[in-house]
């Protein structure tokens, strides 16, 4: 399963430990100690993880992952005034833009991080993302998945990926930063992108890396030649060693084949010279004959 942190600028994951669902002046430091996300690439997802869906049902987290196809897996809370709303949307944005569907080359997980929601509050915000997302992709939803628990399967699949948050024993709101993850189809964790905003092109070249191929085209194969994701970061950049690398291979392709058509040219040049001085020889003695 892929999980991918997303961010509207690229920023080392540092900078999003400030990022809380409570005003700044409301948010005492000592709460921002144990709040952030920490990436924890190549470890494995607790797949075994009991939830809910949206619609009551009982469900795993392995249950959203199948051969070839990698997962999106972000940690929200439907009910939160702030941050995460914002970050539901530039994920259902960003994910509007590509051209893959969910539930056919990848799968989205969203869970809840409040014990206290439940499969009505998820239900309500599958609604709402999902009407967000199909303003330019047409999708049934069933791709993306809403899911809710209890406080020792959060917990653990928190601890899991890095996801630190503290919940404010006063107004009862938790502060936390935002990111969406992207996971491999076996459960390891791949890539991470921070913020609230994220890059369609960054999610796809993931979402292809994390697949091992098995989406996308020879053009997107390519770019991740060219491109390299940085995970202090959490975007694609351009690989110049790469980019060099093609570009000579490219060069030495063209003038490997001039050289070879002005090799085969010259090769028939002189041929036909020869054809030519034989038969202004043979003129010249027919003339002389009839002399």
């Amino acid at each position: 399963m892929l999980l991918a942190a997303t961010m509207a600028v690229a920023q080392p994951p540092s900078s999003f430990q400030d990022q809380s669902t409570q005003p700044a002046s409301q948010t005492a430091p000592a709460d921002l100690k144990n709040v952030g996300i920490d990436q924890k690439l190549n470890a494995q997802v607790p797949l075994d993880l009991q939830f809910k869906d949206e619609s009551g049902k009982s469900v795993t987290l392995g249950d959203y992952f199948h051969a070839g196809r990698p997962v999106i897996l972000n940690l929200v809370y439907y009910t939160c005034p702030m941050l995460c709303g914002e970050e539901l949307i530039g994920e259902a944005s960003a994910l509007s833009m590509l051209t893959f569907t969910p539930g056919k080359e990848y799968e989205i997980v969203s869970v809840s991080f409040n014990p206290d929601e439940g499969p009505k509050d998820a239900a309500a915000a599958k609604h709402t993302y999902i009407a967000r997302m199909n303003e330019h992709l047409k999708t049934d939803g069933a791709g993306w998945h809403f899911l809710t628990g209890e406080q020792p399967q959060i917990r653990q699949l928190a601890d899991a990926v890095g996801f630190r948050f503290h919940r404010d024993p006063e107004s009862k709101q938790f502060i936390h930063a935002t990111g969406i993850m992207l996971v491999t189809p076996s459960g390891k964790l791949a890539q991470y992108y921070y913020g609230v905003e994220y890059s369609p092109k960054d999610i796809r070249l993931g979402l292809i890396e994390a697949s091992r191929g098995n989406i996308g085209n020879v053009v997107d194969q390519v770019l991740l030649f060219c491109y390299h994701y940085d995970p202090k970061t959490g975007r694609y950049g351009a690989a110049v060693t790469n980019i060099m690398r093609l570009a000579g291979a490219a060069t030495m392709l063209v003038l490997g084949g001039f050289l070879i058509v002005m090799f085969r040219r010259d090769k028939h040049v002189p041929a036909a010279r020869a054809a030519r001085d034989r038969d202004e020889e043979s003129g010249d003695k027919k003339g002389t004959g009839q002399a």
